[in-house]
């Protein structure tokens, strides 16, 4: 039986080899090489490994390790995932939701945190949603603003 860190070695290998667009085919993909697993345990591994789904093509997408490098490449990159998988932001006080296609919550979060604003206090992802917390609400506000011009372009 592998460790939890031997399978996901095994998960970053088997993506960058191949193309795996969905939980469901990690999880065969994994079987098929002797590895047990579950697809509740696959799909916590995906987020602790905070892959993300990138497009291919002809509406198909693949599972990637977030490849970013500096602040600056972080901010393109976000952008690019707001213009094209982020459906709706709104805000309460001093939180924010951020609605997105399925699957990329966990990529834009991801960049979202590496950002390392003072004014994000921390952010949670689940499969199409992003939870914001802004430090004060003003800046809450400000940054839903920022936000939507991400989204426009």
């Amino acid at each position: 039986m592998l460790s939890k860190e031997q399978r996901q070695k095994r998960i970053q290998d088997i993506i960058a080899r191949d193309a795996i667009s969905t939980q469901g085919e990690l999880v065969e993909r994994l079987r098929a090489e002797g590895i047990q697993v579950t697809q509740a345990t696959v799909s916590r591994d995906i987020n602790e490994l905070r892959l993300v789904r990138l497009p291919i093509g002809k509406g198909r997408h693949r599972y990637a390790l977030a490849q970013v490098a500096g602040h600056e490449g972080v901010e393109e990159e976000l952008g690019r995932l707001f213009q094209n998988f982020v459906r709706d932001v709104d805000r309460g006080e001093n939180v924010l939701v951020i609605r997105t296609a399925d699957g990329h919550a966990t990529g834009v979060a991801l960049l979202l945190d590496r950002l390392r604003r003072d004014d994000i206090v921390g952010t949670i992802a689940g499969e199409d949603t992003i939870f914001v917390v802004a430090r004060t609400t003003a800046e809450g506000e400000a940054l839903m603003e920022e936000l939507h011009a991400l989204m426009l372009g």
